[in-house]
């Protein structure tokens, strides 16, 4: 038998894995680390291996074909050629991993995937270091046998070292452990640790029926304004200031942990029922309400919180994290600095969510939008004086989606620039065919809403030039509608792009005036033609006589600025003869017509109807 080291300054190690990325991953760790590394995918190969070249250690997986690891375990230790070589066994944490029956069989250790590099190398080098420990001693038991009298000193020396040697490396496994299961900034347990908890957690859960725990997800409101605003130094600083106040509410026994960012995962146990965990959500809510008090400034921050109920039902503990964290958002969208506690209808809204992000982006490669077109009506001859362009979507599905049950999807998901685009270019092709037609209106314009998230796209006005010079329609005929959001984000860069606009004759109308942050001022700074009283105000006009006076104050606002006013949502004729009472210059609104297909434009128009 052949018995020689490839290189015999290097250890050899021999994984058995029939995943051929987990050989490529460990052979890559340990490879580097300047060990001689040979790989097997089955029991047969590792049998070759060992009888071409013995190795000094062995890293063998769980889950294998045919013959699993505990098997392979039992043979290499059946075998008087490998009985003593080491075995460290490798486990997904995933996997139904029997750690009593591994050591049963023979294994010394475990390495759980994904691995951990610091991990991997401690238990090599530490079962490297045994093994060797171990021949060395069986060398100098043998040699004390023979002159036991004179060298009784040296050998106890000898072994003091060793033992010395194996507790230092023993320690730093120790200490490495702790560094990969521990955040370096706040010294908290991490994400990895954190769920290690959960799943005990949860399996003692589903062991005694009476025991019953919770789990929390924080996350900081609005903290990335202060890592932009005072920098990140300021920003980590914070963090360990909110982590010790966040210890300081729980008990000895809770688990709190930074799982990343400024994420905050708490685990608390032995509870009774969910008021003690909407208790400590509200202590601890009350807690960072107060100044932070740092080294050079004094900050506000509080957080908004998911609460998941342990349930013992849940299969893994990523689950409760997922759950907890969705009713995290839930709170965030309420207004931010408040609990939400999970209910499972909200994972189902998430599903239902997801489902409706897929179909859109499937929708905007589908082309399955089309445009409807709602008149304008100037109030002061009673005719048509335009149209607004409003999107909808044909679902193959649903049928007709309404814009408000998909455009914040499209917003939060970024698809609302292609799909404002294709509206536009469609409402002003769409103009130029109806302005061919005798029974069109000389100056029909048409009104596109656009988000603001456009006006961010730095090809934006090359866009809009494109579609002028394709569809060869007048600019002056063209009424783009923004909204506050738009005007307050980035004000002199919306400026320019708003008096880039101005100079193409385009028109710029101010849409649901009222409804956000209106300011006189940014009505004087932006060339704005038109505003466009919201709905709302138009509605309770007829309901309360004394908030009539907000609409008139409105078109006043409009009239002094040279602008006109347009009143959306007109629904009967009271607010009719209001509106034109107060001098109004267009409306729109059901009481004139809906939503019309483009097919349906030209009949309205050769109708040449009159209000």
């Amino acid at each position: 038998m052949n018995y020689e080291r490839l290189d015999s300054d290097k250890k050899d190690i021999l994984i058995i894995d029939d995943m051929a990325i987990n050989l490529r991953v460990l052979s890559s760790i340990l490879t580097k680390e300047g060990y001689n590394v040979r790989k097997a995918l089955n029991w047969q190969m590792a049998l070759t291996a060992c009888q071409t070249v013995l190795p000094d250690l062995i890293l063998l997986d769980i889950m294998m074909p045919e013959v699993d690891g505990y098997e392979v375990c039992q043979r290499l230790k059946a075998s008087e050629l490998t009985a003593d070589i080491p075995v460290i066994f490798i486990s997904a944490l995933d996997d139904v991993f029997d750690k009593i029956k591994a050591f049963r069989v023979g294994g010394v250790d475990y390495i759980s995937k994904p691995f951990e590099f610091e991990e991997v190398l401690v238990r090599v080098q530490n079962q490297l270091a045994l093994r060797t420990a171990q021949l060395e001693i069986l060398n100098l038991n043998t040699e004390l046998e023979q002159r036991v009298k004179q060298r009784t000193w040296e050998l106890e020396k000898a072994l003091q070292i060793l033992q010395e040697e194996i507790s230092s490396r023993q320690e730093l496994q120790n200490q490495l452990l702790d560094i990969a299961l521990h955040d370096s900034l706040t010294g908290l347990p991490n994400r990895v640790f954190f769920i290690r908890r959960l799943e005990k957690a949860l399996n003692r859960a589903q062991q005694k029926s009476n025991y019953h725990f919770a789990v929390l997800f924080l996350d900081c409101d609005r903290f990335k304004v202060i890592n932009d605003s005072l920098g990140h130094l300021v920003g980590d600083e914070l963090l360990i200031a909110i982590a010790h106040r966040l210890q300081a509410c729980l008990m000895p026994v809770d688990t709190l942990a930074r799982l990343g960012g400024d994420e905050f995962g708490i685990l608390i146990e032995n509870l009774t029922d969910i008021s003690m965990a909407i208790q400590l959500a509200e202590r601890i809510l009350q807690q960072l309400a107060l100044t932070f008090k740092l080294s050079r400034y004094e900050v506000f921050m509080n957080v908004s919180i998911g609460i998941s109920w342990g349930n013992k039902d849940y299969e893994r503990p990523e689950y409760l994290l997922r759950d907890a964290d969705t009713a995290m958002y839930r709170a965030k969208a309420q207004g931010r600095a408040r609990y939400h506690v999970f209910d499972p209808v909200m994972y189902q809204e998430a599903i239902q969510l997801l489902e409706l992000e897929n179909d859109l982006r499937r929708a905007v490669e589908r082309q399955e939008f089309i445009v409807y077109y709602q008149p304008i009506i100037s109030l002061a001859t009673g005719n048509i004086s335009g149209f607004e362009a409003l999107v909808r979507w044909q679902h193959p599905i649903r049928g007709l989606v309404c814009p408000v049950d998909f455009i914040p999807v499209a917003e939060e998901t970024g698809l609302i620039n292609v799909i404002n685009i294709w509206v536009l270019h469609t409402a002003c092709h769409q103009l130029s065919i109806w302005q061919q037609h005798p029974a069109t209106p000389k100056n029909l314009t048409i009104s596109v809403n656009l988000s603001a998230r456009l006006f961010s796209q730095p090809d934006f006005i090359a866009k809009i030039d494109q579609i002028i010079d394709e569809t060869k329609i007048n600019p002056a005929n063209l009424e783009l509608e923004i909204t506050e959001s738009v005007i307050m984000e980035n004000t002199n860069g919306i400026k320019t792009i708003l008096q880039q606009l101005k100079q193409r004759n385009i028109k710029l109308i101010m849409d649901d005036f009222g409804t956000g942050y209106s300011s006189l001022s940014y009505l004087y700074s932006f060339p704005l033609n038109a505003l466009k009283i919201d709905k709302s105000f138009v509605k309770r006009m007829q309901e309360n006589q004394e908030n009539m006076g907000l609409v008139p104050a409105m078109i006043g606002i409009a009239d002094s600025m040279g602008m006109t006013a347009i009143a959306e949502g007109v629904e009967t004729k009271e607010q009719l003869a209001q509106l034109r009472s107060l001098n109004c210059n267009f409306a729109q609104g059901y009481l004139f017509s809906r939503p019309l297909e483009q097919q349906l434009v030209l009949k309205l128009l050769a109708a040449a109807p009159q209000w």
